[in-house]
């Protein structure tokens, strides 16, 4: 859970969306995964499930800080849904603009979020 003294960093619906544990956790059996450790030392995976060129599932799954996992939250809930083509269109400068309140010093943090969900995906292109 996100705690109370860092409320003002974020707005409401990035706290709720940090705390809502439906893209959270690891997967048992994705199509397809990915992990990467960014340069502040936080680790990311992603884990995806593809049916038909679109991600019926995604899961996210980090050790970091508050910055990344929202990070990961968001790219979580964009790519969910979405063709393989339209989640490759999300940036990490969408990610930026949507996390209102993200820390300048926590900017990598959305680049490491949208690499790893790449890296998911072209391991799943890579399989086909």
């Amino acid at each position: 859970m996100i705690k109370k003294s860092t409320v003002a960093e974020y707005p409401q619906e990035v706290i709720d969306l940090i705390n809502n544990k439906q893209y959270f956790g690891r997967m048992n059996d994705p199509v397809s995964s990915s992990y990467l450790k960014g340069p502040c030392g936080d680790a990311m995976e992603f884990y995806l499930v593809i049916e038909k060129n679109r991600i019926t599932e995604i899961k996210y799954y980090t050790d970091g800080c508050q910055a990344t996992r929202a990070c990961a939250a968001m790219v979580a809930k964009l790519a969910s849904g979405k063709s393989i083509k339209d989640a490759l269109s999300i940036s990490s400068g969408e990610i930026i603009a949507k996390l209102k309140g993200l820390p300048e010093d926590h900017l990598h943090c959305s680049i490491l979020s949208v690499s790893t969900l790449y890296r998911a995906i072209a391991d799943y292109l890579l399989k086909k």
